[in-house]
């Protein structure tokens, strides 16, 4: 058991280091067993700082350490295995020579330097730098590098961050010297180191200033011609930041490196990437449309951290939301440029509501800035991404476009090359803008989603239509006292007809740009002139993240589902609508889903709509979200019980229209992963899932012949995936044949573990175990963890959340093996148990046990400790 609770950082106690650190020169020398690194360090004292130099240091072996060539004796510093402390520094600049030691092939926990597949990689965010060698690690300390790299020739690529400088024979044999220099300052956590025997494309990018960047991408060898399309997504970040938002390259060259061992997607390191590889390798037959997606997606979010997170930086972790949230905000736009803005917007908002609301409302909430952290990797979390992002977006709303841009503009020019904090780039926006955010700021500060109530009522007599608007935002582990939000609520009336009317208010509250930006708690809004009561549509495209509660009938939300203007708002009724009759389903009371289908039936018809958009129409409301909505005491085998039942009683209205989609969706051409052809996929697959509901022999038949005789992994994965819950013996074979098809290709053995996870049977936590023996698993692989376990947790809840604990026992197993290994991976895993105390009593005695019997261990990591102490509060 922990004597003690570790301690806690706190955002008010933040202060400058006592020294600067102008340049760094590290030589590197990279040996089987011992890496060693020589590191020096231009200092010099702030004024007022001196005494002590303290820097940090963790798992490392001290050998020497010399102050301007003067070796240091053992009493002038002190190493405790975490701090290194030097007693005496000079009162003037000088440089601090250290050698040390580490052990990369010994790094299980993948932070620093380590050894992967025969590939020395780094990863130094947050805090990996002190695993590595002796330094202020932390983003406020920037200096410019110098790094020399000898390595053996068997490793013939070395790099690291920003320009090559030369390249020679080391004094040993076998082995080759490779020196780079980063003309750029920046923090410890954006310093990378790669060496190994890897495959490469190389291809080049001209700037709109000029500059002919070389563009390289390595890869394990023979996966060279899966590259393709990550350089192809490379090249359109480049030119749509250019074009967008006026950022240029700034170094001659520009690498990404893909490995499988990787506890992040990816790290924006200064002009070397590194990504896992998942993130990286595509082909026709190896990846499927969401792959495609994700890569583009996720190289233009490293690519657009350059400017957002790289030359303007943060002075402190608690400012990771600056860099994360907007370079976010960054990547949705870029893809919503690209493809379709409706969906993407769609698809957003679906991630937000499945990650980042359960968060905002659970014993794990903390603010988008939060006040205090124990272990700074528990804050990589959706509500520092997706809320930070979203509070992005709603600056835009309300500013416009071009003005959003202005800002940033200022925002690069007054802060370009420093670490910079939340309330600079507020200052910019408001400068641009000409507006106070001073309230508005608050979403950085406090915790929790706001919940809107709407009440509207019609007189016909005044032709007025009122809307009485609303918000709370309920208490959070912390800060229980909230205040109300400024937000931007986009705003529609449709008539009963489903055209659109104008938006003619009486003078009590202005709109512009059918833009309400509700600030107070409450406020009353009238429409005038209008014959009949309109149907209200309000939050268009997600305009502020939040929930909302509104007094729509049933009726009203058809007709948004059929004819309302805003694809959101289209999408977005069906979901209310859906969410419904789930919620009647799960109570026991009669359900009727005809008017519903009817809906259904109209939107899959109509020519105009996107297929992509008719796929996510398809796709009703998840076990989580109807727990959720529930909130407390849910019988998760009820919850997916009533589930089934509903989608097969719309399944069955819709059959005949099912079919027709299966018809008109036919892949017949090449694959291309372009926005029409993803559509008509996805369009495709969903009609074939939601056929398997009601007719479950012919979506089974349907699906093996699409999977025998599949051109491409989307379909392959897709039809089995579409038909994985229907319990027949074609599917277990299905699974088997993918197993034995893939089992050489680790990425697509990930995917095979998520589906095996997915699928339900009798005893699902003991299957997951047995799989955990699988001779393809292994603890050490956070990919290979994330698809089993994450697939299990997250897209088998019934199992998950089975009566008897026996998943909770499981994942509890899981947390302690992992977390002996990699507490980064214990930690993301021990998020699951996140929901705990929406469950009937039974789910949480056993929950609540299992995390206590993880908090009993001895020796358990601060990661781990953190999230679970806090999840049990």
């Amino acid at each position: 058991m922990r004597i003690a609770p570790p301690d806690t950082i706190r955002l008010k106690d933040y202060k400058p280091t006592d020294f600067t650190v102008s340049h760094i020169d590290l030589n590197v020398f990279l040996g089987p067993g011992q890496t060693s690194v020589q590191s020096r360090l231009q200092l010099t004292p702030r004024p007022g700082g001196g005494g002590t130099l303290v820097l940090d240091g963790e798992e490392l072996e001290l050998a020497a350490v010399a102050i301007d060539d003067h070796m240091l004796a053992a009493d002038e510093y002190t190493y405790t295995g975490k701090k290194l402390t030097i007693h005496a520094p000079p009162a003037s600049a000088f440089t601090l020579m250290i050698t040390q030691f580490c052990n990369p092939e010994a790094n299980t926990k993948l932070s620093g330097l380590y050894l992967t597949n025969g590939t020395y990689c780094t990863q130094m965010e947050a805090e990996g730098f002190r695993r590595f060698a002796f330094m202020y690690d932390r983003p406020d300390v920037m200096a410019t590098y110098t790094v020399r790299i000898d390595a053996p020739k068997t490793m013939p690529v070395v790099l690291s961050n920003g320009n090559q400088v030369k390249s020679t024979d080391s004094t040993e044999e076998n082995r080759h010297v490779v020196e780079w220099h980063d003309p750029h300052p920046k923090p410890t956590y954006l310093f990378a180191l790669v060496a190994g025997d890897l495959g490469s494309v190389h291809d080049h990018f001209l700037t709109s200033e000029g500059r002919n960047v070389s563009l390289g991408i390595y890869v394990e060898k023979g996966k060279e011609d899966r590259c393709t399309w990550a350089m192809e997504s490379l090249k359109a970040s480049m030119r749509w930041d250019e074009e967008r938002f006026g950022r240029a390259y700034d170094l001659d060259v520009f690498n990404i490196v893909a490995v499988s061992d990787f506890n992040m997607g990816a790290m924006e390191n200064k002009g070397l990437n590194i990504f896992n590889d998942k993130y990286i390798l595509a082909r026709p037959d190896t990846a499927t449309d969401t792959d495609y997606v994700n890569i583009e997606r996720i190289i233009a979010h490293e690519y657009f951290h350059n400017w957002t997170g790289n030359r303007i930086t943060c002075r402190d972790w608690f400012q990771l939301c600056l860099k994360e949230g907007l370079t976010v905000f960054r990547d949705q736009e870029f893809t919503s440029d690209l493809r379709s803005r409706a969906v993407k917007r769609i698809e957003d908002v679906k991630t937000l509501r499945a990650r980042q609301f359960p968060e905002d409302q659970g014993p794990l909430a903390h603010a988008v800035r939060p006040a205090s952290y124990i272990e700074i990797n528990n804050f990589y979390t959706p509500t520092i991404y997706e809320k930070g992002a979203e509070i992005c977006r709603m600056m835009m709303t309300m500013f416009g476009r071009d003005t959003f841009r202005d800002g940033t503009d200022l925002f690069f020019e007054r802060h370009d090359g420093e670490a910079a904090t939340v309330e600079d780039f507020l200052r910019c926006m408001a400068d641009a803008s000409g507006r106070d955010l001073t309230h508005f700021s608050q979403w950085y500060e406090q915790a929790g989603t706001p919940i809107v109530t709407v009440k509207t009522a019609y007189d016909a007599a005044a032709k007025q239509f009122t809307a009485v608007i609303s918000q709370h935002t309920p208490g959070t582990p912390g800060q229980m006292d909230k205040q109300p939000q400024h937000m931007p609520l986009t705003l529609g009336l449709l008539g009963r007809d489903g055209h659109q009317l104008p938006l003619l208010t009486k003078e009590n509250v202005s709109l512009h740009d059918g833009i309400l930006e509700l600030s107070d708690a409450s406020l009353t809004l009238t429409f005038r002139n209008l014959s009949e009561r309109p149907v209200l549509s309000i939050n268009r495209s997600f305009s502020a993240p939040v929930i909302l509660h509104s007094d729509a009938s049933d009726d009203d939300l058809l007709l948004q589902m059929a004819h309302d203007s805003d694809s959101f708002n289209r999408w977005e009724a069906a979901q209310t609508s859906a969410l419904r009759l789930l919620l009647k389903a799960y109570a026991g009371a009669d359900v009727h889903v005809s008017a519903f289908a009817r809906s259904l039936q109209q939107t899959l018809a109509a020519p105009e709509l996107d297929t992509a958009f008719k796929a996510l129409m398809l796709q009703l409301p998840g076990e989580a979200e109807i727990t959720a909505t529930i909130g407390k005491d849910v019988d998760a085998t009820l919850v997916h019980k009533s589930r089934t039942g509903v989608l097969q009683a719309l399944s069955s209205h819709l059959t005949e229209d099912l079919r027709r989609v299966l018809d008109d969706t036919e892949e017949r051409g090449p694959y291309r992963p372009d926005p029409g052809s993803t559509g008509n996929r996805s369009l495709y697959l969903a009609a074939l899932a939601f056929l398997a509901n009601s007719d479950a022999d012919t979506a089974v038949r349907i699906a093996q012949t699409k999977f025998e005789a599949a051109r491409n992994m989307t379909i392959e994965a897709g039809a089995l995936a579409a038909v994985l819950r229907v319990n027949d013996a074609r599917v277990a074979t299905m699974l088997d044949t993918f197993y034995a098809r893939h089992q050489t290709d680790h990425l697509l053995v990930d995917k095979w573990f998520m589906l095996a996870a997915a699928r339900p049977a009798d005893n699902p936590a003991q299957r997951i175990e047995t799989l955990t023996k699988h001779s393809a698993f292994t603890f050490k692989t956070p990919n290979r963890v994330y698809a089993l376990i994450g697939g299990f947790t997250g897209g088998n809840l019934a199992g998950f959340h089975a009566a008897d604990g026996s998943g909770y026992t499981l994942l509890a197993d899981v947390i302690l093996t992992l977390d002996a290994l990699n507490p980064q991976v214990a930690s993301r895993m021990a998020t699951s148990f996140r929901s705990w105390k929406q469950y009937d009593a039974v789910r949480r005695d056993k929950a609540a046990a299992e995390m206590q019997r993880i908090l009993a261990r001895s020796g358990l990591s601060n990661d781990v400790y953190e999230i679970i102490s806090r999840t049990l509060a």
